[in-house]
């Protein structure tokens, strides 16, 4: 869904402690699958970073997860080296579909104005909230489970079929 995972939760239990508990074991059993090995990155994923990173792109991560989740989600992929920023909405104030991510990102690296900002994302709430920043870039990448007409729907202006066409999307550096 591209949302914070305690306000999904939130929403679809309605009550919060029930919400907490769940977030919880969901958390818990993530981590496992993130410490097991069960997680990989998505093809294309790292040479795009290493692209966009040798031509002096500044790469920031978004995601609903926790700090924890994410951290370890990053440290087992060894991406820290890829990447400049990784922001949850704990870190932002409020998660996706509100531009408080992006327009987090682009504060704390440094970014001069928000039609710098390129917001890139697999769901409906990616899309939303790069149009609500004012990105200078949106775009939706058919790599999870939402379709070309979502998309549209969601008034994509850009639809990937991989993050691997990221680097033409943003043209020469």
């Amino acid at each position: 869904m591209g949302q914070s995972k305690i306000e999904v939760f939130r929403r679809l239990l309605g009550d919060e402690d029930v919400a907490q508990d769940a977030n919880h074991a969901f958390e818990g059993h993530y981590a496992a699958a993130v410490r097991t090995g069960q997680v990989a990155p998505l093809p294309g994923a790292v040479p795009v970073m290493t692209t966009l990173r040798a031509a002096a792109v500044k790469v920031c991560l978004l995601t609903g997860f926790s700090p924890a989740t994410r951290d370890a989600l990053i440290d087992a992929l060894d991406w820290r080296p890829l990447i400049d920023l990784a922001l949850s909405p704990a870190d932002a104030g409020r998660g996706r579909p509100w531009p408080d991510l992006p327009l987090t990102a682009l504060l704390r690296l440094g970014g001069g104005a928000v039609s710098e900002l390129a917001v890139i994302g697999d769901t409906p709430s990616d899309v939303e909230s790069g149009l609500r920043a004012g990105a200078g870039i949106v775009a939706g990448v058919l790599t999870g489970s939402t379709t070309r007409e979502e998309f549209t729907r969601a008034g994509a202006p850009h639809i990937l079929d991989t993050v691997a066409a990221l680097p033409g999307l943003l043209g020469p550096s």
